[in-house]
């Protein structure tokens, strides 16, 4: 009989939860097919994660401090930081997947995990009033508002590739086009 692993075990349950709730959402997602793919039993599942909406937060919350760590704001380098952003966007598309489950499933109402979502994104806003305070950025639009404007710019070609590729087309050389524009857009925008 083989040795139990219980990380191991919750490993193997995380990255099938990754794949089942960016495919199907909170709603759409079955705990059934979850254990199939991490060939875990079920109530291994409730036991380490709690519910179905605790796995999905504990699953995001734990994706975005992996693009925290990856690809930390940098003010003084808004278009490396905007090339990072959309490069590690290419690579784990399941985050902003879940990012927008997340949205349409929980609309304007709190999330769970609220509070800890709210210091994570503080400290990226505290960077870039850093660049702000420091004047290697403007400061006539708010930090935080600059955050989101800059994040929005940076993620929506891959939030939205039928749209990319209807508008702007899906060749490489359209593709590099765009990213040359974002950063582009994202200089002007940040331009003291």
């Amino acid at each position: 009989m083989a040795a139990r692993d219980p990380e191991a075990t919750k490993a193997r349950i995380f990255e099938a939860a990754v794949a089942e709730f960016a495919r199907h959402g909170i709603a759409g997602a079955r705990i059934d097919r979850i254990a199939g793919a991490a060939k875990a039993n079920k109530q291994l599942i409730y036991a380490y994660f709690g519910n179905k909406a605790e796995l999905f937060a504990i699953v995001l919350e734990k994706k975005m401090l992996h693009l925290a760590e990856a690809v930390p704001v940098d003010p003084d380098d808004i278009e490396s930081w905007v090339d990072r952003l959309m490069d590690y966007h290419a690579a784990h598309p399941e985050l902003l997947r879940l990012l927008f489950w997340e949205g349409l499933e929980y609309g304007s109402t709190e999330l769970p995990h609220e509070s800890d979502r709210q210091e994570h994104y503080a400290r990226k806003v505290a960077a870039v009033q850093d660049g702000q305070d420091r004047g290697v950025i403007t400061d006539a639009v708010p930090a935080a508002d600059l955050l989101f404007l800059l994040t929005a710019l940076a993620n929506w070609t891959a939030v939205v590739p039928q749209m990319r590729r209807i508008l702007v087309g899906d060749g490489e050389s359209e593709r590099d086009r765009l990213r040359a524009s974002v950063k582009e857009a994202a200089r002007r925008l940040t331009a003291r």
